[in-house]
């Protein structure tokens, strides 16, 4: 059973929410994102979301996009989140879910990728530009590796794609509330409840 299993399984049994933080990979500096890993894991967070940033997150509100180009200027990558996770694992308890786009994982080659996330400890990935229908090697490299995959659904989705999607992913799915990008809004859509 992976990590994630468990915490979710351990969040059922206790009939608790649990805490899912993100933070973007070098925003400021990778040091200081090592710090804050380390707080959020020692105060209880129950999965660490890490994001690679990206020069075109087009999925990400304006928020995440300012961090994406903080971490960009500071010189964090794919790699580098990678090498700063690999070091960090064994001190994290918290489960680690990569967020990125699919660009960054196909310049480093996706069975590099595969190897690379693997060594590193990483529990899930979600690459939110990636199409079931296109993702067959990706979920390949990563079943490789025993690294779960998380796929998306929005109140878009149609029940064939939900149920492709549901078949394709491994330690949680993701629910996407809401239409457009991320972290601009405050209440929750009423299109939610149908997910």
């Amino acid at each position: 059973m992976s990590r994630l299993n468990k915490t979710f399984k351990t969040l059922r049994r206790a009939e608790r929410t649990g805490l899912v933080t993100y933070v973007t990979a070098g925003d400021p500096t990778v040091a200081r994102t090592e710090s804050i890993l380390r707080t959020l894991d020692a105060s209880g967070a129950d999965v660490l979301e890490i994001g690679v940033p990206f020069s075109d997150p087009l999925a990400d509100g304006p928020v995440i996009q300012r961090a994406s180009e903080r971490a960009l200027a500071a010189g964090s990558t794919l790699t580098s989140t990678l090498n700063t996770l690999e070091k960090m694992r064994s001190s994290l308890e918290a489960p680690i879910v990569l967020f990125t786009y699919i660009n960054p994982i196909l310049s480093l080659g996706v069975d590099e990728f595969g190897a690379r996330a693997g060594a590193a400890g990483i529990d899930g990935v979600l690459v939110l530009d990636l199409p079931v229908e296109e993702g067959k090697s990706f979920l390949d490299a990563m079943a490789k590796v025993e690294v779960d995959t998380i796929g998306l659904i929005s109140p878009t989705t149609t029940t064939i794609r939900m149920k492709e999607t549901i078949k394709c992913s491994r330690g949680f799915l993701y629910g996407i509330s809401r239409l457009g990008v991320t972290g601009v809004r405050t209440e929750l859509s009423q299109d939610a409840e149908a997910l």
